[in-house]
């Protein structure tokens, strides 16, 4: 049952990356690779009418073109070019977003299909600057190849032309490509290693602004706006000079290879000079030359510009796959919809998924047994697992429909770690579940609405309309929302809110309280009508009567008790409950309480059994520790 969640060791290589998003739109591919390769190659043809130009201005060959002629076929060509290059842009536009969007789209649905309650391996800030920069920059790539073919072809045929006319003075445009393939070879591995430093500098940085921006409050608390501003000034020194490095060396590259192609055209056109005075070359060769020997020559600083972006999707490549580590480095450029424009217009984007209750998601027993999950080194998520033997280990216990059942126990003794392995939110080790005697074996995609839904100990809320943040994308006309939030103890909160449930709650909720966001959350399970209900420590922001009457409405509903906006009405499918708490109101409502220490179940049984036999329960009830 457990998920194997191992690193991969395999790299997508650039090139299999590349050829993978070109693939996904040929067609946007071909529009610019074609469009774009012949706007680099027609440069041949002002290069010919130039030579037609002079030797006809000279006298040196009869055409039967004149002159204006001539200039009216140039204009032509450069509206021709024009057009070709409009085309090709867009190609390339389409191609860069696209090839963007897939591989976002890979990574964020790879990190959701991850088990829940692991972290990402890199703070927020850094995996957004990852997703942005890092990604953009890869998808522009596969863009790169006009550029290369269609300037060397631009060059072959340039230099055939040439030969044909002067081959000494063509053979010193080679001269810069063995410089360009020796540079090459000295300058790669610390290509890789500068970029991979600088990019690592810009994520520390973002990474802290992500984590500053989310304790503001924490910071000024502490009195420690000093201390974090040094801190920012240290990241940012150090990005600068990590970054100065990388472009001065980028620089310094970029002019040896421009510089190896100037110092050919000097010598070309020296060479060039030499023959019209010995009457070996006319004015139109020197100015069909003299076009296209710049360009030509420039193909070597075209080619040394590629080595350097390909060493740097090289380093972007790698930063990407860290995000998703337990994923295949081919996943990342796997091709799938994306619900393009002309897909809105189709009628064709993406919905919410809503599954009504059935039979088939009938609970009538959960058995867990023997569940086992011990944390990495380094793994630890919370307080909890600050324990020295934080996990759990060989766990079993039952739940029958309609009960009511507490975890409890010191801190660090396990018990979030159980809810999110029992959900498949952290993978177990060992330990089977069974769901009316069937085994579960992916435990992350059975217990979801409407076999189970989850309220966490922290619970998340979104800056958006409360009413959004409890039904999130479910459709209102198809379940409960008044009955949601009578049960969650919440609707007289909502008629104190300035706009009610339309009351844009903020960043996390901040402008609700610590008891109101715990309820919100609560009318967020709630609405989903599942059938195994799991609270971690939901009541731990409420006074004692809203407490009490969250506790008596929810045990109401297993009764097959329900009163709400509706009225009041039978429920032929009352919840089972599983809570993680300390509070007595909590305990009071238990058909079984599970007392956990060090990972282990203690102690289980009823209240007054448990009270009468375990000192761990006995210290709870009288308030001489607290949970989580």
């Amino acid at each position: 049952m457990a998920i194997n969640t191992n690193n991969t060791t395999s790299h997508l290589s650039v090139w299999r990356g590349t050829w993978a998003l070109i693939r996904y739109r040929p067609g946007f591919f071909l529009a610019n690779v074609i469009f774009e390769t012949v706007f680099i190659t027609s440069r041949l043809l002002p290069g010919w009418m130039e030579k037609l130009f002079y030797d006809k201005l000279t006298g040196t060959t009869e055409t039967a073109v004149t002159l204006w002629g001539i200039l009216g076929i140039f204009l032509l060509i450069e509206m021709g070019r024009l057009s070709s290059t409009v085309v090709g842009s867009w190609g390339g536009m389409q191609l860069r977003t696209t090839a963007a969007s897939l591989m976002r789209k890979n990574i964020v649905q790879a990190i959701l299909h991850k088990p829940g309650a692991q972290p990402l391996p890199v703070p927020a800030g850094d995996a957004i600057n990852r997703l942005d920069n890092d990604l953009a920059d890869f998808s522009d790539f596969p863009t790169w190849v006009p550029e290369v073919v269609g300037h060397g072809l631009f060059t072959l045929v340039a230099l055939i032309i040439m030969m044909r006319i002067a081959p000494l003075i063509t053979l010193v445009a080679l001269l810069p490509l063995v410089g360009v393939f020796f540079l090459n070879r000295f300058v790669w591995a610390r290509f890789l290693r500068y970029i991979h430093e600088s990019s690592a500098a810009n994520s520390k940085v973002t990474a802290f602004l992500g984590e500053i921006f989310g304790a503001v409050q924490a910071v000024k608390v502490a009195d420690g706006e000093n201390g974090t501003m040094g801190y920012f000034h240290m990241l940012n020194e150090e990005r600068r000079r990590l970054n100065v490095r990388y472009a001065t060396f980028l620089a310094l590259f970029r002019a040896a290879t421009d510089h190896l192609g100037d110092i050919a055209v000097a010598v070309m056109v020296l060479l060039a000079g030499t023959a019209m005075a010995q009457g070996k070359f006319t004015i139109g060769e020197f100015a069909l030359f003299s076009t296209y020997l710049f360009f030509a020559a420039r193909f070597p600083a075209t080619i040394g510009s590629y080595i350097s972006e390909a060493a740097q999707e090289r380093v972007v490549l790698d930063r990407a796959q860290a995000l998703v580590p337990h994923m295949p480095a081919t996943s990342l450029v796997a091709h799938g919809d994306i619900y393009e424009m002309s897909h809105r217009a189709e009628g064709r984007q993406p919905t919410v998924p809503f599954v009504m209750k059935t039979a088939v998601h009938r609970l009538d027993s959960l058995v867990v047994h023997g569940l086992s999950y011990q944390y990495a080194t380094g793994d630890a998520p919370d307080t909890e697992t600050r324990s020295v033997n934080a996990g759990i280990a060989d766990i079993s216990f039952t739940l029958l429909r309609g009960g009511f059942t507490v975890i409890t126990g010191r801190i660090g003794s396990g018990k979030s770690t159980l809810l999110r392995a029992l959900l498949g939110l952290l993978p177990p080790d060992e330990g089977e579940i069974r769901w009316n005697g069937t085994l579960v074996t992916d435990p992350a995609t059975f217990f979801v609405p409407p076999r189970s839904a989850y309220t966490p100990q922290t619970p998340r809320l979104f800056s958006m309309p409360l009413r959004d943040n409890i039904l999130m994308g479910l459709p209102e006309a198809r379940v409960d929302l008044p009955g949601a939030i009578h049960r969650a103890v919440m609707e007289a909160d909502v008629l104190t809110l300035e706009n009610g449930l339309e009351t844009v709650v903020g960043p996390r909720g901040v402008r609700l309280s610590g008891g109101q966001v715990q309820r919100a959350a609560a009318a967020r399970m709630f609405v989903r009508n599942a059938e195994l209900l799991v609270f971690d420590d939901l009541s731990s922001a409420l006074d004692v009567e809203t407490e009490a009457q969250l506790w008596q409405r929810i045990r109401n509903q297993e009764l097959g008790i329900v009163t709400g906006g509706n009225g009041t009405s039978r429920q032929d499918s009352p919840p089972t409950c599983l809570v993680v708490s300390h509070r007595r109101a909590a305990l009071r409502q238990a058909d079984q309480i599970l007392v956990l220490e060090n990972g282990r179940i203690a102690a289980q049984g009823k209240l007054d059994d448990l009270l009468a036999s375990s000192p761990a329960m006995q210290a709870i009830w009288h308030g001489q520790v607290t949970g989580e």
